[in-house]
């Protein structure tokens, strides 16, 4: 059971991909690439952390979730209304979670963090929302698919290329 970090998916938005650049043709490609990504990493028993900005339309959120791999845990980005947090599919939501893994202190948010619990101990901050846009802070990485090769991305793989 391996644990995974991911965000701004924005599935089926096609804002998304002319906003950030992303290298897709049409929505339906750029949603099959990230269905794929996902499921190339993460297995039926491992652990997904989504934080934030799952899919343009709520209606499509249950349909999605059912093709994705792992337990998945929603902590909600700007983009989430009630009924996308509301779908079958989510273990958990919430807007803010602390855990601690592999030895870790983590503090996990949609928002990137000027300072967070933690963080003189060594804690890290893990975030979406910037689209790879911000500069990182110590600690502090960006899990959004944007940044991350438009896959889920472990804790190891974080800390290995800091």
């Amino acid at each position: 059971m391996a644990l995974f970090f991911t965000a701004d998916t924005h599935f089926g938005d096609h804002r998304t991909i002319n906003i950030h650049r992303r290298p897709f043709a049409t929505v339906a490609e750029m949603d099959e690439a990230l269905i794929d990504g996902w499921n190339a990493v993460v297995g039926p028993a491992d652990t997904v952390w989504h934080l934030g900005d799952v899919a343009r339309r709520p209606a499509d959120v249950p349909g999605l979730l059912a093709r994705l791999n792992g337990v998945k845990h929603l902590l909600r980005g700007n983009n989430d209304p009630p009924a996308t947090c509301e779908a079958a599919g989510w273990s958990s939501v919430g807007d803010y979670a602390e855990l601690e893994a592999e030895g870790q202190s983590l503090v996990l948010c949609h928002y990137p963090f000027r300072s967070w619990n933690g963080q003189h101990r060594r804690a890290i901050n893990l975030h979406g929302h910037s689209h790879g846009k911000l500069k990182p802070m110590l600690r502090q990485f960006d899990v959004g698919v944007d940044a991350r090769g438009f896959r889920p991305v472990s804790l190891t793989q974080l800390l290995s290329a800091d």
